[in-house]
C-alpha cells in the first residue's frame, strides 16, 4: 500500500503566513481607529472585521477536514483493494 506522507511546511512557509495574517489584522485595525467617523461606526467595522477573521478559521477548518476524510477514505479504499489482490494471488503493480 502505498504511504500518504504528511505535508510538512517549511519554517519560512510558517512564518510568512503568521507575519501576512498579522500585518493584514493590524494594518486594518489601523485603519478602522483612524478613521474619521463617529465611535460607533468604528465599533461596527471592528465587529466586522473580527466576524470575517473568526469565519475565515471556520472555513478554512472545514476545508481541512474534508480534505482528511477524502484521504482516510481513499487509503481505506485501497486497503480494501489490495486485499482483495493480495487473497487473488496478484501482485499490484507499483509506480517506481
Amino acid at each position: 500500500m502505498q504511504q500518504l506522507g504528511s505535508q510538512k511546511d517549511s519554517n519560512a512557509w510558517i512564518a510568512q503566513t503568521w507575519a501576512a495574517f498579522c500585518l493584514s489584522i493590524g494594518m486594518t485595525t489601523t485603519g478602522i481607529i483612524y478613521l474619521p467617523v463617529d465611535l460607533w461606526v468604528k465599533g461596527f467595522m471592528g465587529m466586522g472585521l473580527g466576524f470575517s477573521v473568526a469565519s475565515t478559521f471556520s472555513l478554512s477548518k472545514t476545508q481541512r477536514d474534508l480534505h482528511e476524510a477524502v484521504r482516510l477514505t481513499s487509503r481505506i479504499e485501497e486497503a480494501k483493494l489490495d486485499k482483495i489482490l493480495a487473497q487473488n494471488g496478484v501482485a499490484k503493480q507499483t509506480k517506481e
